[in-house]
């Protein structure tokens, strides 16, 4: 494994380093990222690497009990197993990340890819009109799932996220799906309202629901 590191040159081993870095980190890289400031896609570097260094990548990765995974039809890498360090987030949270899926999949269905452009103002009416959040969120509510969304690369926000105002348009990336369950969106949605209606403060681990 290490001959095979000393057989690139410093600056791809660095990149290969990085990789592995952002996949634990964010548990997937995808093949574009948007530009934060004009929403147009890009390719991103990282895939590029990923694919030339793939199988050195997942034997890696197999030692620490992890597997790379990579979707064709998603075009991003990811990694599963036991070794994925899980991230625990709030039921509103969660909550947040089904109606981004919810967003997303009637933009899709109604103009296509080029239209999953969000703002909060448009979450906050999808929330009212589906009764999932049913109150006026704080500000650290709003900052803990966005910037959640944005770390595991389901979103992209032109700026930070404390910045944000209720037009600023909000990038909806398609793993959005990758953080919900394989059931439809309306099954999402009547279990976290259901969930709503019993909180009791109670955190959701992301990764349960993630498809194998």
């Amino acid at each position: 494994m290490f001959e095979y590191l000393e057989s690139l040159s410093p600056s791809e081993t660095e990149n290969i380093k990085k990789v592995i870095q952002s996949l634990f980190r964010q548990t997937c890289i995808l093949q574009t990222k948007c530009d934060p400031v004009t929403l147009i896609q890009r390719d991103n570097p990282r895939y590029a690497v990923c694919g030339r260094h793939r199988e050195f990548i997942s034997d890696y990765l197999q030692v620490l009990g992890c597997e790379l995974v990579h979707d064709p039809q998603e075009r991003l890498f990811r990694i599963q197993g036991e070794g994925v360090p899980s991230e625990r987030m709030s039921l509103t949270a969660t909550q947040l990340v089904v109606l981004m899926k919810l967003i997303y999949h009637d933009k899709i269905m109604g103009e296509g890819l080029q239209a999953t452009v969000t703002n909060l103002a448009e979450i906050r009416e999808y929330g009212r009109n589906t009764n999932l959040i049913t109150r006026k969120l704080t500000r650290q509510e709003w900052q803990e799932a966005l910037s959640l969304m944005k770390n595991h690369q389901m979103i992209e926000l032109p700026g930070a996220v404390s910045s944000l105002e209720d037009d600023t348009p909000i990038y909806i990336y398609s793993t959005v799906n990758i953080y919900c369950a394989s059931s439809s969106v309306s099954e999402l949605v009547r279990k976290y309202q259901m969930e709503e209606e019993e909180s009791d403060g109670t955190e959701e681990d992301l990764y349960q629901d993630v498809p194998e």
